[in-house]
């Protein structure tokens, strides 16, 4: 038995649906059901009743919920105490979010001179395990989260912009709409490997009444926007910050969805009560400002508590 599993079982608990789970814990179904297998052979009992459409705990199932939740607060406050405080800022997140991290890091310093911050190529799982171990002080992700003993921020939202051929029959618009593309493959990375934009493009399409068709899985970079040039009927999405960092090869066609439908939210994940630092409110704030300059900046921090 590990903490993972038990993360998981919780997952399905609140959920009552292996696939929600996965999705909401960012893996596949297959591995969260692997995983809970595994958890019910060691304890030699059945946690779930999978007999009809909607996932049930078993009596054995409910007991063990409060249990893991407490399960989960420790291993939380364990990782935490073992940490020595230190005058520094640890930012985790990947390459996508490094022109906003080093526009809001270069603000924190101006103010806190002294202040030793470091901005740390993660992978998503790993960047959540390092802020509930005390080994990174945020995370920065698209989507939300829910795990005991962390809390999410809001910093912001970013777009979804579609990208097409040139020769694609819609990229002679500055926008499209949605109903427009349902026609046409879009071309994303597995489902398991990009949930988020998966759910987030579904979701807009049954806004309109319409389905998305998908077309063959792409590379899980998700830079394989050569792809769509070599077919010209279809299309792809992108984050506006990896268009904004890489600008588009020639031969290719970035539009905005006409009605604002393919919006991320993008949040920093903290342990719980992070924010009263003052340095670490400040760099929340900054990073806002650096994901939208139009965000008010925060008031000057109380110098009775000013420190990370």
């Amino acid at each position: 038995m590990d903490f993972r599993q038990l993360r998981y079982f919780l997952a399905v608990s609140e959920e009552l649906s292996f696939s929600r789970a996965a999705e909401k814990c960012f893996i596949s179904q297959s591995a969260i059901s692997h995983q809970i297998a595994k958890l019910e052979q060691e304890l030699g009992t059945t946690l779930f009743d999978r007999s009809t459409r909607v996932v049930k705990p078993t009596a054995a199932g409910l007991r063990l919920v409060p249990i893991a939740q407490e399960v989960q607060h420790l291993e939380v406050r364990a990782l935490a105490v073992a940490k020595e405080p230190r005058n520094r800022i640890r930012i985790c997140a990947n390459m996508s979010f490094a022109p906003q991290s080093l526009d809001a890091i270069a603000r924190v310093r101006g103010r806190y001179p002294d202040l030793d911050i470091e901005f740390v190529i993660k992978s998503f799982a790993d960047r959540i395990d390092a802020v509930a171990s005390g080994d990174a002080d945020l995370a920065l992700i698209r989507g939300d989260l829910d795990r005991p003993g962390l809390e999410t921020v809001e910093l912001g939202i970013e777009d979804l912009l579609v990208v097409t051929s040139s020769q694609h029959p819609q990229s002679a618009f500055s926008t499209v709409d949605l109903g427009d593309l349902a026609h046409y493959p879009l071309l994303l990375p597995p489902r398991s490997s990009q949930v988020l934009i998966h759910s987030v493009v579904e979701d807009a399409f049954v806004e309109v009444g319409r389905r998305v068709q998908l077309g063959p899985p792409i590379a899980r970079d998700h830079t394989a926007t050569l792809d769509v040039i070599t077919n010209p009927r279809a299309w792809t999405v992108l984050f506006a910050s990896t268009v904004s960092a890489n600008a588009p090869r020639p031969g290719l066609r970035v539009m905005r969805e006409a009605n604002n439908r393919l919006r991320v939210p993008v949040c920093g994940v903290v342990r719980n009560g992070a924010t009263e630092s003052a340095a670490l409110s400040f760099l929340v704030n900054a990073l806002r400002l650096a994901m939208d300059p139009t965000t008010p900046p925060a008031p000057p921090p109380d110098p009775e508590s000013d420190g990370p």
